[in-house]
């Protein structure tokens, strides 16, 4: 991958919707040469697909909070059941295993406070194998996830 690689993926990070046309235009590069570089980032697995980006606020999903989890041990099928688990709640956006202590960070999204306590209560409290749950709200999302390029 070189500097033109990165700058494609660089305008189609900012702009999913960009055309090829306006990509190839944008790093000076032929419309063919550009698709041709489009088409290996794909089949190399560096570009995995495109998505919509939603509006967690629009959506009805304003209360965010980061949920780190540990569990109490590190046994395969513990670890694998939890997993399952919480991929299976919906409001649970994103979910990272991490190095260390603690051993999972949860990004949630729900409709209040309320909605979130109920959440917590009825669902999270009763997953298999944590020994310590510890929330922290979102106060405001500073950087969007994106690739460093």
């Amino acid at each position: 991958m070189d500097a033109l690689d990165r700058e494609i993926l660089s305008l189609l990070q900012d702009d999913g919707r960009a055309t090829m046309t306006e990509i190839a235009g944008q790093v000076g590069l032929s419309l063919s040469a550009c698709h041709r570089r489009f088409r290996d980032l794909e089949a190399d697995g560096v570009i995995r697909g495109f998505h919509a980006e939603l509006d967690f606020d629009k959506l009805g999903r304003s209360f965010r909070a980061l949920v780190f989890v540990t569990m109490e041990t590190s046994e395969h099928a513990g670890i694998t059941d939890f997993e399952e688990r919480i991929a299976a709640i919906p409001e649970v956006v994103q979910a990272q295993r991490l190095f260390g202590s603690p051993d999972y960070q949860l990004y949630i999204a729900t409709a209040s406070m309320q909605s979130y306590q109920e959440l917590f209560d009825s669902t999270l409290s009763q997953l298999p194998g944590v020994r310590r749950m510890q929330s922290t709200l979102v106060m405001k999302t500073v950087v969007e996830p994106r690739a460093p390029l």
